[in-house]
């Protein structure tokens, strides 16, 4: 009885036994899903004005986004866009256009972080 799992451009998993019971199938698609699951991330906002702004500060969260292994998609907070995109540096560089205004990538699950440097998607 052959068992393999697949992770990749198409994920399935090869071959399908036909001897495979409902608990070593289950089993295996858990495994499946654990494996190309996307990394959930937030795009912030911030806002640090000189010191003429006597409001000081704020942040917010700008939009929601699923990583996947060859790209993203991200949604808007304030207006419900979406967007396919192949970097996130391009997303930070969008998000943090405009006086006084800079953008990150906040990785939702610690084990998903990745170096502050590195903001494409590709695992």
């Amino acid at each position: 009885m052959q068992r393999s799992l697949t992770v990749g451009a198409i994920a399935t998993l090869e071959p399908l036994d036909p001897a495979l019971t409902s608990s070593e199938l289950a089993t295996l698609t858990d495994e499946l899903v654990f494996a190309t699951a996307p990394r959930l991330f937030a795009i912030v906002q911030s806002y640090e004005p000189g010191d003429s702004d006597p409001d000081g500060p704020d942040a917010r969260v700008a939009a929601w986004g699923m990583a996947f292994e060859d790209g993203a998609e991200v949604v808007r907070v304030d207006s419900g866009g979406r967007m396919s995109v192949r970097s996130l540096e391009w997303v930070v560089r969008m998000f943090g256009a405009g006086r006084d205004i800079s953008a990150r990538v906040v990785w939702v699950s610690p084990e998903a972080e990745e170096p502050e440097a590195d903001s494409s998607v590709a695992a």
